[in-house]
């Protein structure tokens, strides 16, 4: 009889390009193949890092064919069964559910744990152990979300409403949740965060594979058909023809939607709070106030550029090129320079980066994104 830690398997599904951090993020090295707090690794090893010791066999990472090469040489401990490649972006729905489909055939009492390849988090050791409450908890057969306080009222996350101890034992914090709302609109957010009823739900979500399949199947019939194709010819000579003709076909849909809040909705979703600090990393501002965290400044230079000369001035400069740099008497200043582009803009205004990332395409400039 295995504990539920020796049946866990996380996965860590690493897609997106991260449009607000333009020219930083690009298609070619999205976010999470960045080291953007200064810590010397990138978003997606330190979530490796974070993982591994909780892993039963191993750590499945799931990203785009393109990514492969630098996924593998950052984490240069994946097997070759360690790492699923997409051929093209589909949403988290296709990405988790191939995982746990393939993961359930080799293991059919295993429990996975999504966790997103570009968040930072601090203590690990905190975050651990909230992670064992949830696999504890998945084992009793529930889907469960990791919920972070919220900060402010926002239209970017999830809402879990949980009030209720499930009282199981090893995951004391566990909670039943009532109600699971995906991206209410900015009235309903503030609504929630004043009541203090609400965490966020951050896309981390540990379940028992069988358990996440079931609800696929329920509520998106056509997606779980496919990877279920996907997954009977994974481990055979048929893989790459099966997901070539398979994955074109499959629907573009969230988790969140897909599994997250008709399983709410059914009874099977549970809650442990997350008791550590977490961030999305979702703007230059975020960047900007990790990287002041960790270095205790209140200008924060990345990159190896030593002509970059300021006075009287707050704010954070990333430079990957020699060119010199000269800032002076800016506050909360954001200037990003690549070899191909430069960004100046300022804190508040760092969301509006995705706007640039818009006009780019509409001007058919793909060489820059």
């Amino acid at each position: 009889m295995r504990t539920p830690l020796e049946r866990f398997y996380p996965l860590i599904p690493a897609g997106g390009v991260g449009s607000r951090l333009w020219p930083m993020s690009r298609a070619k090295a999205p976010k999470f193949l960045l080291d953007l707090t200064g810590s010397g690794d990138s978003l997606i090893r330190q979530t490796y890092d974070r993982l591994v010791d909780l892993a039963s066999d191993t750590v499945m990472v799931v990203t785009g064919e393109s990514h492969a090469n630098a996924v593998t040489q950052q984490i240069s401990e994946l097997r070759g069964s360690d790492i699923v490649l997409e051929p093209s972006p589909k949403d988290s729905a296709a990405a988790i559910g191939l995982a746990c489909a393939i993961l359930y055939k080799r293991d059919p009492e295993a429990i996975i744990g999504s966790f997103a390849a570009d968040h930072v988090i601090d203590p690990v050791a905190e975050f651990q152990k909230v992670v064992r409450e949830a696999v504890e908890t998945a084992a009793t057969g529930k889907i469960v979300t990791i919920g972070i306080t919220p900060s402010a009222p926002s239209t970017a996350f999830g809402y879990i409403r949980a009030r209720t101890s499930l009282k199981i034992e090893g995951a004391p914090s566990a909670l039943a949740v009532d109600s699971f709302v995906e991206k209410p609109d900015a009235a309903t957010a503030t609504k929630y965060v004043k009541s203090g009823e609400y965490t966020w739900n951050a896309g981390m979500f540990v379940a028992p594979a069988q358990l996440m399949l079931v609800h696929l199947e329920k509520n998106q019939p056509e997606l779980f058909a496919g990877i279920s194709r996907i997954s009977e010819a994974w481990d055979t000579p048929q893989r790459e023809d099966v997901m070539n003709a398979v994955w074109p076909t499959l629907p573009k849909i969230a988790i969140d939607y897909a599994v997250a809040e008709p399983a709410a909705a059914a009874g099977d979703v549970a809650m442990v709070p997350g008791s550590f600090s977490w961030d999305d990393v979702g703007d230059f501002d975020a960047v900007t106030r990790l990287s002041q965290e960790k270095s205790g400044e209140t200008l924060t230079i990345l990159g190896d550029n030593q002509n970059i000369l300021t006075q009287t001035s707050t704010g954070i400069i990333s430079s990957d090129t020699q060119r010199c740099i000269s800032v002076i008497g800016m506050e909360n200043v954001v200037v990003i320079d690549t070899e191909d582009a430069l960004l100046v803009t300022n804190r508040k205004d760092a969301q509006k980066v995705k706007d640039t990332v818009a006009e780019l395409k509409s001007r058919d400039l793909t060489e820059l994104l």
